[in-house]
C-alpha cells in the first residue's frame, strides 16, 4: 500500500512540474500585445450649427472705437452787433458689424479651411453724440431751439465724415479678421479666411430728432 501511495505521489509532482513548464513554455515565446492604446484622428473638423449660432449670437461687434470733438459755430447779423454762437460737441463713433445681418450661406468650411464673410463695417450706433457733455463756448444773443438743433446736425455731419473713413474702416476690418481667426483658429481651423460685405444696412441713416 506505501508502494502505490509513493507511486501516485510521484506521478502527480511530475504532472505538476510538466504543467508548470507548459505554462513557462507559452509565456516566453507567444508573442505578447503591446499595452497600448490606439488614437484615430479624424482629419475633418465640422462647425456645427451651435458654434455658428454663438458667434451669430454676438450681435453688434464693436472692432474700432473713434472718439471726436467738434466746435461749430454760427452767426447771425444784427443792426447794431452781430449774435454768436459756439458750441462743443463731443461723441463716440463704434465701428463695427453686426452679426445679426449675416447672409445665408456666410460660413463655408472644407477639412481645415475656413471662409466667413461678414456684413460690412458701419456705425453701430447713429446716436453718438454725448448731448450731455455739449456746451456753449460763446453765447451772445437769443437763439431758439431750431438754432441749437441746425448747430447739432452740422456738428453730426463732421463728425460722421471725419471718423467713418475708409482708413478707419480699413482699422476696423484688420480689428476684426484678427479676433475672428483668434477665435476661428480655436475651433480647429488652419486656414480662415475673413470677407465683408460691400454695403450694410446697419447704420446709414442719420437720427432723427
Amino acid at each position: 500500500m506505501n508502494i502505490l501511495n509513493k507511486i501516485f505521489r510521484k506521478r502527480t509532482l511530475i504532472i505538476i512540474i510538466l504543467l508548470l513548464l507548459v505554462i513557462l513554455l507559452l509565456w516566453l515565446f507567444i508573442p505578447k500585445r503591446p499595452n497600448t492604446v490606439g488614437i484615430v484622428t479624424d482629419q475633418q473638423i465640422d462647425i456645427t450649427p451651435e458654434r455658428i449660432q454663438s458667434i451669430k449670437e454676438i450681435g453688434e461687434w464693436e472692432f474700432l472705437s473713434i472718439s471726436d470733438e467738434q466746435l461749430i459755430d454760427t452767426v447771425r447779423k444784427g443792426f447794431f452787433s452781430d449774435d454768436q454762437l459756439i458750441r462743443i460737441y463731443y461723441g463716440t463713433l463704434r465701428l463695427g458689424v453686426n452679426m445679426h445681418l449675416v447672409e445665408p450661406g456666410w460660413v463655408k468650411a472644407h477639412h481645415d479651411s475656413i471662409t466667413l464673410t461678414l456684413p460690412a463695417i458701419g456705425l453701430l450706433d447713429n446716436d453718438f453724440i454725448d448731448e450731455a457733455r455739449t456746451r456753449s463756448f460763446i453765447e451772445t444773443g437769443k437763439w431758439s431751439v431750431a438754432d441749437r438743433e441746425a448747430l447739432y446736425k452740422k456738428a453730426y455731419r463732421q463728425m460722421k465724415r471725419q471718423c467713418l473713413t475708409p482708413h478707419n474702416i480699413q482699422i476696423a476690418e484688420e480689428n476684426a479678421q484678427e479676433q475672428l481667426k483668434r477665435i476661428v483658429g480655436a475651433m480647429g481651423y488652419s486656414h480662415v479666411e475673413i470677407l465683408f460685405q460691400k454695403t450694410s444696412g446697419s447704420s446709414s441713416k442719420e437720427v432723427r430728432r
